[in-house]
């Protein structure tokens, strides 16, 4: 079981052997840098923290350069814990299991013996994936604004003929006389999307290694560069 962070590039096709055009999402995945690592008599949970995605120093706090400092990563605009899985041993780096800062993000629960077989410092590559393997992908869904009730909650229309004025308004939603208001949990409009989203059973179909690119069989959430997070899902 394996974890990554990278970002959307967007969807194209690939053919199979047989020809057959197969749909997949790109994503890039460049090595992530194990900056932290959780062990359940120290923190209560066993985890391990991922950081990613490299940015400009001058947008980062002291505190956070001084944390990835500690692992030998330059600037990374994202640092996740994983939990509920464990990587392949190996990597590239030395360092204690010490932890810092909380993370911006998290998912799942481990198992200390998957997550002792990583160091601090050492890297985690699209490599430690297989096609075939099924994972499961979070991101932040794509944002589409305040949407009406047909949009947002899949509401049918009224009839457009004989002078009718209501076409895509939601229709009555009070509570009579008594009490006279409209109870909470109502399906309204409001703001779509925008929202953490994961989508389960996912399949990698190819792995590129040497330009750090995974392709997943399908849709995933997100819009194109945002921040992704892939996870073996067993």
């Amino acid at each position: 079981m394996s974890a990554i962070l990278g970002i959307k590039l967007g969807m194209t096709r690939l053919f199979d052997e047989d020809g057959v055009a197969v749909p997949v999402t790109v994503i890039e995945a460049a090595p992530n840098v194990v900056t932290a690592i959780r062990n359940g008599e120290r923190d209560g949970y066993d985890a391990v923290q991922l950081a990613a995605v490299p940015t400009e120093e001058r947008k980062l706090t002291k505190g956070e350069l001084g944390h990835l400092k500690k692992a030998s990563a330059g600037a990374m605009r994202r640092v996740v814990e994983f939990r509920d899985v464990g990587f392949p041993a190996g990597g590239g780096g030395e360092g204690e299991s010490e932890g810092a800062e909380a993370p911006e993000g998290a998912a799942g629960a481990a198992e200390g013996d998957a997550v002792a077989s990583r160091k601090v410092g050492d890297q985690v590559t699209v490599a430690d994936f297989e096609p075939g393997e099924r994972v499961k992908v979070s991101a932040v869904s794509i944002g589409k604004g305040f949407q009406g009730t047909i949009k947002r909650h899949n509401f049918g229309r009224g009839p457009v003929t004989h002078g009718s004025h209501n076409v895509r308004a939601p229709g009555s939603a009070g509570a009579s006389a008594d009490p006279a208001r409209i109870f909470p949990g109502q399906k309204m409009p409001g703001q779509m999307g925008a929202k953490r989203a994961t989508q389960r059973g996912a399949t990698v179909h190819r792995v590129d290694a040497e330009r750090n690119l995974l392709m997943i069989k399908g849709s995933v959430p997100g819009a194109k560069n945002a921040t992704v997070e892939v996870r073996s899902d067993g």
